[in-house]
C-alpha cells in the first residue's frame, strides 16, 4: 500500500496550480509513459535540491535467475543530480547498482522510455526491465538492464530538465513471482 503522506503530497501537487511541489522543491510538469507494468504501489517522490537537475542515472538490476528462478530484472533507478547529489525513490531488494551513465557536459536528462515485459498469465513476470533517457543535447543513454519486453514510446520532454522521480514498486510477496519495479514518473523543474 502507498504511504499516506506520499499519496496526499502527490494528490496536492497534481491538483493545485501550475507550479507544484515535492517537499520544498517546486516542479512544473510530471512526465510519464503509457506502458508501465500493472503491479505494485507508487512510493514516495524524491527530487534534487533546488537549482539542480539530473545529469546521469544508474539502475539496479537483478541478473537472469534461470529456471526455476524468479526474475525481477530492474529493481530501481537512481538519478545523479549536478554537483554530486543522488536521489532515488523506493527500490526493490534484488540486484546491484550499475555504474552511472552521464549526459555530455552541460546537458541534462529531459525525456525517457521504459522497457516493460507484457504481463503473462502463466510464468515468470518481470515488470520493468530497462530505461533509456534523452539528454537536452539529443544524446540517448540506455541502461544496462535486461532485454525482456519492449521499449514503449518516449515521454514528453521536460522544457528545462528532469529534477526528480517516483517509482512504482511491487514489494516482496513471498510467493514464486515477484516483479519489483513496474513503472516510474519524473518531475520537470524550471529552476
Amino acid at each position: 500500500m502507498e504511504p499516506v503522506g506520499a499519496k496526499l503530497l502527490l494528490l496536492w501537487a497534481m491538483c493545485c496550480g501550475h507550479t507544484r511541489a515535492v517537499g520544498s522543491r517546486s516542479y512544473t510538469q510530471v512526465i510519464e509513459v503509457t506502458n508501465g507494468g500493472p503491479w505494485g504501489d507508487w512510493a514516495w517522490p524524491e527530487t534534487c535540491p533546488d537549482g539542480f537537475f539530473t545529469i546521469g542515472f544508474s539502475i539496479k538490476v537483478e541478473p537472469p535467475q534461470g529456471i526455476p528462478g524468479d526474475d525481477t530484472a530492474m529493481n530501481g533507478i537512481r538519478l545523479h543530480c549536478s554537483r554530486g547529489h543522488k536521489v532515488e525513490s523506493e527500490s526493490g531488494r534484488w540486484g546491484a547498482w550499475s555504474e552511472p551513465l552521464w549526459c555530455p557536459h552541460g546537458s541534462f536528462l529531459v525525456a525517457f522510455s521504459l522497457r516493460v515485459e507484457a504481463p503473462k498469465t502463466l510464468g515468470d513476470n518481470t515488470g520493468a526491465n530497462n530505461v533509456r533517457f534523452r539528454c537536452s543535447d539529443g544524446k540517448e543513454l540506455e541502461g544496462p538492464g535486461l532485454a525482456w519486453g519492449d521499449f514503449g514510446s518516449w515521454s514528453e520532454p521536460c522544457p528545462k530538465g528532469i529534477c526528480g522521480l517516483q517509482t512504482k514498486i511491487q514489494r516482496p510477496r513471498g510467493l514464486p513471482d515477484d516483479t519489483a519495479m513496474n513503472d516510474v514518473r519524473f518531475f520537470c523543474c524550471s529552476s
